[in-house]
C-alpha cells in the first residue's frame, strides 16, 4: 500500500473576519477566488452573524474547496474572529482581508513577489477608499511623498504617523500580508474593537519584523453606513489607550527612544476622547459643557474642521439624479476616438451604436492624456452622439473641443507641425521629433486608475475594455457585480512573427500568446473580429465566452466607379499600414505609373505623416475630416497589408460605398470565403499592380466587381448578423448579477 501523502499547505491563507456582512461578502469572496495566484485558502471567521452570511459562505464552499467557514455562537469582536482564523491557517503567508472590501485580481501574486524581492516579513499596498453608494469621490490613504515610491516602516515612524487625527497617513489602516512564522505565539488583542491591526503590527515591528509598503492601488477599501473602523467612542478610545499604556509599562518591550512618540500617541487618544465629549455636548445642545471641554482641551477646537468639512462635502457633492431604467455600459479606451476617422474608431462606434439603439446608455471613458497623442486638443464629431457621456482625463471641455490642461502638449504639437513643414519642403529627410507613443499599449498610471474609480462606478453595469491592454483597468471601476468584455481588434501575439519575416518592428507592443491570453482572461467575454482569431483564444481560454463580432456594413444602392485615374488608401499610422503603403509605393506604384502615367495615388489618414516627400503621382493628404468625397472620386481602393489580420474595416468601408477593391490575402483573412468574388486578391508586386491597372482601364469591370461586393455584404454582413448576438449578451449580463467564477483565472491560461 502506498503511503498517504498529506496535501501541501497553500502559499497564502486569506483570513476574513465577518459580522453581518452579507451585503458585501459575495463581492469580497469573489475577489479572493479570482486572484491570479490560485495557491491559497480562504478562511471566513464569522462572528455570530444574524444576516445569513454563513449561508453565503456555505454555498460558495460547495463550488470552491479552498473556502472554509468558522463560526462563533457569541459575538466576540474582529480580533477574536481573526484569531480563530489564524488558529487554523496553514499558509506561508497570512493575508488580512475585511469582509466588505475587494482586491485587485493580481494583488496577492504581486505582494508575494515583492516581499520575496525585498526580503520583507510584512508587505502592504495602498488603499483605494470608496463609498458604497459611489457618490463621494474615491481617495487614497497614501499621498505626496508616501505615494511616490516603495518605503520601509520602522517602529518609530509607525507609531508617529498613527496618532489619532494626525497629519500623516494612518498606516495602521493598511491591510498587510504577514509571514505566518512571525505569528507563532502572537495574536490579536481581543479587547480592541478598532485599532487591532495597528496593535498587532506594532508588536511584530518591536520584535524585529521588516515591513515594506508599495504604493500600489490594489486594495479597495469600502466605506458604508455599517462600517465600524471609523467609529470612535469612549469605550473604544479607552481600550486603545489601555493597550498603548501596557507597552509603556513593559519597559523591556519598548525601547526608551520610542517613549516620546508613544506618549504623543497617548496624548492624541486623550484629545480624541475629549473631542468625543465636545461632540456629545454639541449634539445635546449643552453648549456650556461643550465650552468647558474646549477650555480644558483647546486642541479639540481645531478638530471641528473634520465634521464641518464632512458636512460641507455632503452639501456640495452632487447627488445622483433620478434613477433611470436604462442599463449603463462603460467603454474604457485609450483610442483617440473623435469620429469615424480610422478603422478601430469606426468599429468601436459601431458597437456603441448597436447598444444605444437597443436603449442602453453607453459612456466613453479615456483615463489617460496619452489619448491626445501629440496634439493639445480633440475635436468631437457628430458620430460621438452615441455616447451618453464622453470624458478624457487631462482635458477641459469647450464646446466640441476638449483642450489639454498640459501646456507642454501645445509645445510638442508646434514642433510636430514645424517638422512636417520642413520634411514636406525637402529641407529635412525625416522628422526631428518622435511621434507620440502608441497610446493603447501604455500601462495605467496611478492617476489613470483614480480617474476610472472616480467616473466609472455609476455607469458600469457592463464594462468594455477597448483592446486587451486595458483589461487591467476593469477592477478600478469598483463594480465587482458587473460583467465585462475585451475587444481584441487584432491578435497581437500573431503579429510578431509577421513583422520579423519582413524585418520590421511593430508600432504597438510585442506580446507573447501567453501574455495576450492572460490580459484577455481578465474579462468575462472576448470579442474577436474573425473566426480564426477566435479559435486561437477559445483553445487557450476554455472557460471564457469568445464571440466573433465582425464589422457590419450598410451597402449603398449601386456601385460608384469614380474617376478613371485615382487610387486610394485610407488608414492610421499603425505599423501594418505603414509597411503596406511603403511596399505599394516602392514596388507596385512604379509599375502602375509605367502603364498608366496619369494615375494618382491618394493616401489619407495619419499613415501619410510617416513618410518623407511624396514620389511622382502620390499625394499625402493627412487627416481628412470628411472621407466621402475622396471615396466618391476613387476608381480603385487598395489594401496592400502584409502584416496583421485586423478588423477589415478599410475593406468593409470601401465595399459598402460601392468601390472596386484590390487587396492582399492578409487583408482578406477570415472573410475570404464570403468575399471571394467581391475583391481582386493579389499578393505579389506584379499581380497587385496588374489588378489595379485593369480596373483603372475599365469602368465596367469596376462596376461589376463592386456589384459583387454589395451583394456579399448584404448577405453576410448586416448589422443584425454582426452585432445582434453581442447586444443580447450585454442585455442578459446587465439583467442578472454576476456570479463568482469557480476557478481562478490564471488556471485557464
Amino acid at each position: 500500500m502506498k503511503p498517504v501523502v498529506p496535501p501541501r499547505p497553500p502559499l497564502i491563507s486569506v483570513i476574513v473576519a465577518n459580522y453581518n456582512g452579507a451585503a458585501y461578502l459575495g463581492d469580497c469572496l469573489r475577489s479572493a477566488r479570482t486572484q491570479t495566484l490560485a495557491d491559497l485558502e480562504i478562511i471566513v471567521s464569522d462572528d455570530a452573524s444574524t444576516d445569513g452570511s454563513p449561508a453565503i459562505v456555505r454555498r460558495l464552499m460547495a463550488e470552491d474547496h479552498r473556502i472554509r467557514l468558522i463560526t462563533s455562537d457569541v459575538r466576540r469582536g474582529p480580533g477574536a474572529a481573526r484569531n480563530a482564523a489564524l488558529a487554523t491557517a496553514s499558509g506561508e503567508w497570512i493575508a488580512v482581508f475585511d469582509s466588505d472590501d475587494i482586491m485587485h485580481p493580481a494583488r496577492l501574486e504581486t505582494l508575494v513577489d515583492l516581499a520575496e524581492q525585498d526580503g520583507a516579513d510584512i508587505i502592504a499596498d495602498d488603499l483605494l477608499v470608496f463609498d458604497s453608494d459611489h457618490v463621494a469621490h474615491p481617495k487614497t490613504l497614501l499621498n505626496g511623498k508616501w505615494a511616490r515610491a516603495p518605503f520601509s516602516i520602522d517602529v518609530r515612524t509607525y507609531i508617529r504617523v498613527n496618532h489619532l487625527y494626525g497629519s500623516g497617513p494612518s498606516l495602521g489602516y493598511l491591510k498587510p500580508m504577514i509571514r505566518a512564522r512571525l505569528l507563532e505565539g502572537v495574536r490579536y488583542d481581543e479587547s480592541l474593537k478598532i485599532g487591532e491591526d495597528y496593535n498587532l503590527i506594532l508588536r511584530l515591528l518591536l520584535a524585529g519584523a521588516r515591513y515594506r509598503v508599495h504604493p500600489l492601488l490594489h486594495y479597495f477599501y469600502r466605506r458604508h453606513s455599517l462600517s465600524v473602523s471609523h467609529r470612535l467612542d469612549k469605550d473604544v478610545l479607552f481600550a486603545l489607550r489601555s493597550a498603548d499604556t501596557a507597552l509603556i509599562e513593559d519597559g523591556s518591550y519598548l525601547a526608551p527612544r520610542l517613549m516620546s512618540v508613544v506618549r504623543a500617541r497617548l496624548r492624541s487618544i486623550d484629545t480624541a476622547s475629549a473631542f468625543e465629549t465636545l461632540l456629545d455636548g454639541l449634539r445635546r445642545k449643552d453648549y456650556v459643557s461643550a465650552l468647558q471641554t474646549v477650555l480644558r482641551h483647546p486642541r479639540t477646537l481645531r478638530l471641528l474642521k473634520f465634521p464641518i468639512g464632512a458636512r460641507l462635502s455632503r452639501l456640495f457633492t452632487r447627488r445622483p439624479g433620478s434613477a433611470t431604467s436604462n442599463r449603463q455600459v462603460c467603454v474604457i479606451s485609450r483610442q483617440r476616438v473623435v469620429g469615424r476617422t480610422n478603422g478601430s474608431s469606426v468599429y468601436l462606434l459601431e458597437l456603441a451604436g448597436a447598444l444605444a439603439r437597443r436603449g442602453l446608455d453607453v459612456h466613453f471613458l479615456a483615463p489617460s492624456p496619452a489619448t491626445l497623442g501629440r496634439w493639445p486638443y480633440l475635436l468631437r464629431s457628430d458620430a460621438l452622439s452615441v455616447f451618453k457621456s464622453y470624458r478624457v482625463r487631462g482635458t477641459w471641455r469647450f464646446g466640441r473641443y476638449l483642450l489639454s490642461t498640459d501646456p507642454r502638449r501645445a509645445a510638442r504639437a508646434a514642433l510636430a507641425i514645424l517638422d512636417k513643414i520642413l520634411v514636406n519642403s525637402g529641407i529635412l529627410a525625416r522628422p526631428m521629433s518622435r511621434p507620440a507613443a502608441y497610446s493603447i499599449a501604455q500601462p495605467l498610471t496611478r492617476e489613470d486608475q483614480l480617474f476610472i474609480a472616480r467616473h466609472a462606478p455609476r455607469c458600469s453595469d457592463f464594462l468594455i475594455a477597448d483592446y486587451c491592454f486595458l483589461t487591467e483597468a476593469l477592477p478600478y471601476a469598483l463594480r465587482p457585480d458587473a460583467k465585462s468584455a475585451a475587444v481584441m481588434h487584432d491578435l497581437f501575439s500573431s503579429r510578431t512573427s509577421q513583422f520579423d519575416a519582413l524585418k520590421s518592428k511593430d508600432s504597438v507592443a510585442v506580446l507573447s500568446e501567453d501574455e495576450e491570453c492572460e490580459k484577455l482572461a481578465a474579462a468575462d467575454c472576448i470579442l474577436a473580429v474573425q473566426a480564426d482569431e477566435a479559435a486561437v483564444v477559445r483553445a487557450r481560454l476554455r472557460r471564457h465566452h469568445v464571440m466573433v463580432v465582425q464589422m457590419a456594413a450598410r451597402p449603398v444602392a449601386e456601385p460608384a466607379p469614380g474617376d478613371d485615374d485615382t487610387v486610394l488608401f485610407v488608414g492610421s499610422g499603425a505599423a501594418p499600414n505603414v509597411d503596406g503603403v511603403r511596399w505599394f509605393i516602392e514596388t507596385c506604384w512604379p509599375l502602375i505609373r509605367a502603364r498608366r502615367p496619369t494615375a494618382l495615388f491618394h493616401v489619407a489618414g495619419t499613415v501619410s505623416q510617416t513618410f518623407g516627400p511624396p514620389p511622382e503621382g502620390v499625394r499625402y493628404l493627412g487627416h481628412v475630416h470628411d472621407l466621402g468625397p475622396l471615396y466618391n472620386r476613387a476608381s480603385v481602393v487598395v489594401s496592400p497589408l502584409r502584416i496583421g489580420s485586423g478588423l477589415k474595416i478599410k475593406l468593409m468601408q470601401a465595399l459598402e460605398l460601392g468601390k472596386a477593391v484590390v487587396a492582399t490575402s492578409v487583408t482578406l483573412q477570415g472573410v475570404a470565403d464570403r468575399l471571394a468574388d467581391a475583391v481582386y486578391r493579389a499578393d505579389d508586386t506584379v499581380a497587385f499592380a496588374a489588378a489595379v491597372v485593369s480596373l483603372l482601364n475599365d469602368a465596367k469591370l469596376r462596376i461589376s466587381l463592386a456589384n459583387h461586393g454589395l451583394d456579399a455584404l448584404a448577405r453576410h454582413f448586416s448589422p443584425e448578423q454582426c452585432y445582434g448576438p453581442f447586444v443580447e449578451h450585454v442585455e442578459t449580463a446587465c439583467a442578472f448579477p454576476a456570479v463568482a467564477s469557480a476557478a481562478p483565472r490564471r488556471q485557464s491560461v
